[in-house]
């Protein structure tokens, strides 16, 4: 029976898995001071503030956490003047700081799973969180050079923030989250994404490559098929999130080789209120066998190893297994 690492190696790169990848088994989650220095939103609870002073608040029912942008609480009153408003948080703590992520990276079985960095959120979230949503869309055509410049800003505090998760963790994976779309299409055009983030994902992405990171999962539980060329190009290795409305059978064929999709199970469709196992065990199956075994690990679109309702994680788990214990 090949570890897991082993098993995953074989289903990306087409050769011979002896199983379906089960979801998140591959990644030992490690989470680091900078990103823990500040409040959490906890379900159910009120809002906080983050250090870039983001109100944050995560309603009961919801998969997670999201801006809370009435007028009050946009950080960014007007973007030809972002310098006055976006102050990024400090990255360079004491050592003492990392001692509790540093023990747990040390008892990820590094025969098994890889050591995985949290990184959230991304360049894209992190200039609408600032803005606003609506406000930030119009900024892209209104007031590009500004944009840009906040762009490049949060580029730089990205790589200053790996050069201390890659001299502390020495991770070999970084989960990184960013949502380039709803579930029909990207929020931009593939040009005006690949005019404003694309450099900066290149840039950021090959600093991780270059010091000793081998895997790069980029989350973005939404319709991105067609940035899929851009993401190989950044150096993603693994999209996770990918829904059913990217027609993920025809990415595998298209780019299988060049990069893996982790997803084809949509959340909405399983994790809710009155979910069934039934209703559990159909998705797992269907997808399963649309997908197939290579370049593809099952998956809810949810960015992290849990579910918005209790037991739906768990009996995806379960029902991963059986599906390769029939399919294997």
């Amino acid at each position: 029976m090949l570890t897991i690492k082993q098993n995953l190696k074989e289903v990306m790169t087409g050769g011979n898995p002896d199983r379906f990848v089960n979801q998140y088994e591959y990644m030992g989650i490690v989470y680091d001071p900078i990103m823990m220095q500040f409040p959490m939103p906890t379900y159910g609870g009120p809002a906080v503030q983050n250090g870039w002073g983001v109100w944050n608040q995560w309603p009961e029912g919801t998969p997670g956490p999201f801006p809370v942008h009435t007028p009050d609480k946009i950080v960014v009153k007007d973007i030809t003047h972002w310098q006055d408003y976006v102050h990024a948080p400090n990255v360079k703590l004491p050592d003492e700081a990392w001692g509790p992520s540093i023990e747990m990276a040390s008892k990820v079985d590094q025969n098994e799973q890889y050591v995985t960095c949290f990184v959230a959120p991304g360049l894209f979230e992190m200039t609408h969180h600032l803005c606003e949503i609506q406000n930030a869309l119009m900024n892209f055509y209104e007031e590009p050079e500004a944009v840009a410049d906040l762009i490049k800003y949060l580029e730089e505090y990205e790589l200053r923030y790996a050069e201390e998760l890659c001299s502390h963790l020495h991770p070999t994976a970084i989960f990184h989250h960013d949502d380039w779309g709803s579930q029909r299409s990207t929020f931009i055009s593939v040009p005006m994404f690949e005019e404003f983030y694309m450099d900066s994902y290149k840039r950021i992405y090959k600093y991780y490559h270059d010091h000793g990171v081998e895997l790069i999962i980029h989350h973005s539980d939404s319709y991105a098929a067609t940035l899929v060329p851009d993401m190989i190009e950044m150096g993603i290795n693994i999209w996770q999130g990918v829904m059913t409305s990217n027609k993920i059978d025809e990415l595998i064929a298209k780019y299988g080789p060049q990069i893996t999709f982790m997803g084809g199970i949509d959340s909405a469709a399983v994790d809710h209120p009155g979910w069934t196992r039934q209703e559990v065990h159909d998705e797992v199956r269907r997808a399963c066998k649309e997908y197939g075994k290579h370049y593809f690990i099952p998956n809810a679109s949810q960015g992290l190893p849990m579910s918005t309702f209790p037991g739906v994680y768990e009996a995806l788990t379960e029902e991963i297994d059986a599906a390769s214990k029939e399919m294997f």
